[in-house]
């Protein structure tokens, strides 16, 4: 790259001010953009049985996550990609439509509301205010719980550890072919970390699946897609969801708010738990814990959850794979913008996409874990009114597989130690509100 580019990039990206350059912010890009490549495929499927066609959520999936990650990289500055989340997706096909009987188009508009509502309170300021009242132990731990919990993750998808009946969970086989790779992947990846191989996660990924082709495990048979958007574009349906029908106007308003406020709470929690893990991991947290540009970064979410909606598609949410890119030394926008072109070129090579199995990412994720897992050492752990919110942050984002229910129990937990042990003042009255808010999300609201 000439002189001349690498000037004009650093004046946008302020490369040289963040310590980096842009041969590395564009391997921590694709390192984002191939470890979190599976919602292209996994979202349609899960949308897909709500109803909606899966080519077209495939290519509303690349579009949002193309929105929503370039929005962050060259308005932010932030090395964060963004896609259509997961959880978020279940809740639409499983909760929303096939529980609640609201059909598709329904749930779409329920979820633009989300976004516009999430506009409004970014614009405003009161949800970098949220970011700000969490104390700083509580942001450590959720570093460390993103860690575990895309370790979690990453073991799932390797077959490395299975459900079971009995003991919830167990080893794989280690004699399947698939299972075998991941491991061997695992290796790699490792020795490459340990040695301070630059790009270690990406060549590891490479050369695991280049490996799984002589191993029957690397797909090499190309995809047919139809790159039709139109069955879900713009099919937002405003006047059923607002529908009074026997309910009546009481039960048809508290139903639809109810969906609403599901939606936002988990994405915001989501989005902020994300931020604030990854940004830890990168050292890009100032003394008060504070993340650069934050406010910027949630209209980004916000923005690119209302676009997915209007393209057809759920809840975009800031991607907890980004910490991968992280690892990889992604510091700036430069990261998010390099992701962000390849989830639009995504859409052309679609039939490409399939070529890097589960078990290539699987250890990139685990290795991921294993590098926010050192967020846990400035916890205050002899202070028991710090410890147990802390832990149980950490503990419930894997245990439930979800990242805005281990903040929500950290949330509610610090508020109950800080109370009764005479530290009330240590309880921002904004912590007291969450508390209050993700109780009724647990007993009243639906998840």
């Amino acid at each position: 790259m000439s002189k001349e580019n690498t000037s004009y990039l650093d004046s946008i990206f302020k490369l040289k001010e963040n310590n980096t350059n842009v041969k590395t912010e564009i391997i921590a890009g694709v390192t984002t953009f191939i470890t979190m490549a599976y919602i292209l495929f996994v979202n349609p499927d899960i949308l897909s049985v709500a109803g909606m066609d899966f080519n077209a959520v495939f290519m509303a999936t690349c579009i949002s996550a193309a929105i929503g990650t370039l929005i962050m990289g060259l308005y932010a500055n932030l090395p964060f990609a963004q896609a259509p989340g997961m959880g978020l997706n279940a809740f639409f096909t499983f909760g929303v439509v096939l529980t609640l009987g609201y059909t598709w188009q329904q749930a779409l508009a329920a979820i633009f509301i989300s976004g516009i509502l999430f506009i409004i309170l970014t614009i405003t300021g009161a949800r970098e205010a949220i970011v700000e009242a969490i104390p700083n132990s509580l942001k450590h731990a959720i570093g460390g719980g993103i860690g575990l919990f895309i370790a979690l993750i990453g073991f799932k998808n390797a077959g490395i550890v299975v459900t079971d009946e009995a003991t919830l969970v167990a080893f794989g086989s280690f004699s399947d072919t698939a299972v075998l790779l991941s491991v061997i992947g695992l290796v790699i990846t490792g020795i490459l970390m340990a040695r301070k191989l630059k790009g270690a996660i990406l060549i590891g990924i490479v050369l695991t699946t280049v490996i799984g082709i002589p191993m029957g495990v690397t797909s090499t048979q190309l995809m047919e897609f139809s790159f039709d958007i139109s069955p879900t574009l713009f099919q937002m349906d405003f006047a059923g969801l607002l529908d009074i029908g026997e309910a009546g106007i009481v039960g048809a308003l508290t139903s639809v708010l109810t969906v609403v406020i599901s939606f936002s709470l988990v994405d915001m929690f989501d989005t902020i738990g994300t931020l604030i893990g990854t940004g830890a991991k990168a050292g890009m947290l100032d003394e008060k814990g504070k993340l650069p540009n934050m406010n910027k970064a949630l209209l980004a979410d916000a923005v690119a959850t209302s676009a997915g909606a209007m393209l057809g598609t759920s809840t975009v949410t800031t991607y907890v794979e980004s910490a991968a890119g992280v690892a990889e030394g992604g510091k700036t926008g430069l990261t998010a913008t390099t992701t962000g072109i390849l989830f639009i070129l995504a859409i052309f090579l679609a039939p490409f996409a399939l070529m890097v199995p589960a078990q290539a990412t699987a250890p990139a994720l685990i290795v991921v874990g294993v590098l926010m897992m050192g967020a846990v050492k400035e916890i205050d752990f002899e202070d028991f009114s710090e410890a147990l919110p802390a832990f149980l942050t950490i503990a419930v984002m894997p245990f439930s597989f979800s990242i805005a229910n281990g903040i929500a129990a950290g949330i509610i937990f610090y508020c109950i130690t800080k109370l009764f042990t005479g530290k009330i003042k240590e309880i921002h009255p904004t912590m007291i509100l969450l508390a209050v808010l993700f109780i009724l999300r647990f007993t009243i609201l639906p998840h």
